[in-house]
C-alpha cells in the first residue's frame, strides 16, 4: 500500500522518471513513482528498446546476407518473425524487470494509476472525484510524449504510430512511412531489410533533415541501396484506412500499403496532469512546460523533465534532466544541460550520430568555420570490417580550435560519437582529438584523422 506522504513523487516511470526516482532515493528522499501504464514507460515497452531489438535482428540478417564477402557461403536466410517478436518481448521484460528491481533496492514505492497535480501541489491518483490524494513534498513530472497524426489523418486501423510499427504480428508486404527523421528511418531501414517493400516520405528536401547535409546525402544513398523508395519534398494526403490496406496520394500519385506509419512528430503528454489547476506555466510555444536550468517549473517544488520541456526529445536527455531535478529537490547544487552538446543516435543502417552544430548552423552563427572530413575507407578498419563508405565530419572554428559539432554516418557511429561529445564536455578542441593516440586498426582512427583534417595535417587521405 502506498504511504500518505512522500518527500518526492515522480509521475511517469520512463528513462527520465525512473532515473530521477533512483537518484532522489540515493540522496535520502522518501520517494514514490506513479505510472498509469507499465513500469519503464514508453521507451522501454514500446519505443526505444523494442525498436533496437528489431533493428538488431535486421542488422544480423544483413550480415548473414553479406557473409560471402568474408569467405563464408550460406543460403538465403529466412526470418521467423514470431521468434523475433518473442525476443523483443523478452528484452522488454528483462529491462523492465531490472527497473522494478532497482525500485525495490532503493526502497522506492511504485504506484499504479493515473497521477495528476492538485491545486496545492500534491498528487492525486485516479479520477477527479474518486482519486486518492497523496501529500508530496516535491513532484517531478516525467510523462513523456505522444505521437501526432499528420494533418487530415487520425490514428486507427491501418494508420499506425511508431509504437505499433515495432509490434506488428507479421512483416508487412508493403509499408509506407511518413517522416524521415530518426524514428521514421529506423522503421524504414528495419522493415526494408526484413523483406518489406518500403516507401519513405519526407516533407522537407532531404532525409534526416536535422542532421548535417553531407550526412543526409549519404543516408539517402544507403536507404536506396536497401530498396527503400525515398520521396523527399513530398506530402502524403487523402489517407483512407480499409480492412486490409491503406490508400493515399503523394505528389498527385496514388499509393497503397498494408500499413501507413506516421513518424512525423510527437507532442508532450500533458493531458489530465492538472497543470492549469496547479498553475504550472507553459512555454511560449504553448506545448512544453516552462522550466529553468534546474528543471523547476513556475510552481514551487514542482519539476518537469524529458519530452515535456524544451530540448531534444531523447531518452538520455530525460535521464540527465531527472538527475538534475532530483539533486535540486534534495538541496544539491546542480548545473543546466547544454542541449546542443547532447549526442544524438539513430540506429538505422547506416548508423547516424551527431552532436553540436552542423556546418551550416555554425556558419549561420557567425563562426569562422573549419571542417575536417574522412571516409571510413581511409583507415584500415574500414576496409577490414567492410564499411568503406562511412564518414566522419568535424565542424570547428579557427580562432580557438573549438569543436562545434561532430557528425558520423556508418558502422558503430552511435558509439564513435561519444568521443567527440566527451572532448567537447571537457573543453577540448579538434586539435586535442588529433593528438590523442587511438588504437589500430579501429574505426575510431577515422575520428582522429577527421580531427587532423580540421587541424590541417591529415595523414591518411
Amino acid at each position: 500500500m502506498p504511504e500518505t506522504a512522500y518527500d518526492l513523487i515522480v509521475i511517469g516511470s520512463g528513462p527520465g522518471g525512473y532515473v530521477a526516482a533512483i537518484r532522489a532515493a540515493q540522496l535520502g528522499l522518501k520517494t514514490a513513482v506513479v505510472e498509469k501504464d507499465v513500469i519503464g514507460g514508453r521507451c522501454l515497452n514500446v519505443a526505444c528498446i523494442p525498436a533496437k531489438a528489431v533493428l538488431r535482428t535486421a542488422d544480423i540478417l544483413s550480415e548473414v546476407r553479406d557473409a560471402d564477402e568474408f569467405g563464408i557461403t550460406v543460403g538465403e536466410p529466412t526470418v521467423d518473425f514470431g521468434a523475433v517478436n518473442e525476443r523483443r518481448l523478452k528484452v522488454i521484460k528483462t529491462l523492465t524487470g531490472g527497473v522494478a528491481g532497482l525500485f525495490k533496492k532503493n526502497s522506492i514505492d511504485f504506484i499504479e494509476g493515473f497521477g495528476a497535480l492538485t491545486a496545492d501541489g500534491n498528487v492525486k491518483i485516479g479520477g477527479n472525484f474518486d482519486g486518492t490524494e497523496i501529500q508530496a513534498g516535491k513532484v517531478i513530472i516525467a510523462t513523456g510524449s505522444v505521437g501526432r497524426p499528420i494533418p487530415g489523418t487520425q490514428f486507427g486501423g491501418r494508420v499506425i504510430g511508431t509504437e505499433q510499427a515495432w509490434a506488428l504480428d507479421a512483416i508487412p508486404a508493403k509499408l509506407a512511412v511518413v517522416g524521415a527523421g530518426a524514428s521514421g528511418v529506423e522503421i524504414a531501414s528495419a522493415y526494408a531489410r526484413l523483406g518489406s517493400e518500403v516507401m519513405l516520405f519526407e516533407g522537407l528536401d532531404r532525409v534526416v533533415p536535422s542532421e548535417d547535409a553531407d550526412i543526409s546525402k549519404l543516408a539517402e544513398r544507403g536507404f536506396k541501396k536497401q530498396g527503400i523508395k525515398v520521396h523527399t519534398s513530398t506530402f502524403v494526403e487523402n489517407v483512407v484506412s480499409a480492412d486490409d490496406k491503406v490508400t493515399f496520394t503523394y505528389g498527385g500519385e496514388p499509393g497503397e500499403a498494408d500499413y501507413l506509419v506516421i513518424a512525423a512528430g510527437r507532442g508532450p503528454d500533458v493531458e489530465g496532469l492538472g497543470l492549469e489547476e496547479a498553475g504550472v506555466k507553459l512555454a511560449d510555444n504553448g506545448l512544453h512546460i516552462e522550466v529553468d536550468g534546474a528543471q523547476r517549473t513556475s510552481v514551487p517544488n514542482v519539476y518537469a523533465i524529458g519530452d515535456l520541456v524544451h530540448g531534444p526529445a531523447l531518452a538520455h536527455k530525460a535521464s540527465d534532466e531527472g538527475i538534475i531535478a532530483a539533486e535540486d529537490a534534495a538541496g544539491k547544487e546542480t548545473h543546466p544541460l547544454s542541449y546542443p552538446d547532447i549526442p544524438r543516435a539513430t540506429f538505422c543502417t547506416p548508423n547516424i550520430a551527431s552532436f553540436g552544430l552542423t556546418e551550416q548552423q555554425a556558419k549561420d552563427a557567425g563562426h569562422d568555420v573549419v571542417v575536417g572530413k574522412l571516409q571510413y575507407g581511409a583507415v584500415g578498419a574500414g576496409t577490414v570490417y567492410g564499411d568503406r563508405q562511412g564518414l566522419v565530419k568535424i565542424v570547428g572554428e579557427t580562432k580557438y580550435g573549438e569543436l562545434l559539432g561532430g557528425h558520423i554516418i556508418g558502422a558503430k557511429a552511435t558509439e564513435l560519437i561519444q568521443e567527440l561529445a566527451n572532448v567537447r564536455a571537457l573543453e577540448g578542441g579538434y586539435a586535442e582529438v588529433a593528438r590523442i593516440v587511438h588504437g589500430h586498426p579501429t574505426l575510431s582512427e577515422a575520428v582522429m584523422e577527421a580531427a587532423r583534417a580540421a587541424d590541417g595535417w591529415l595523414i591518411h587521405g
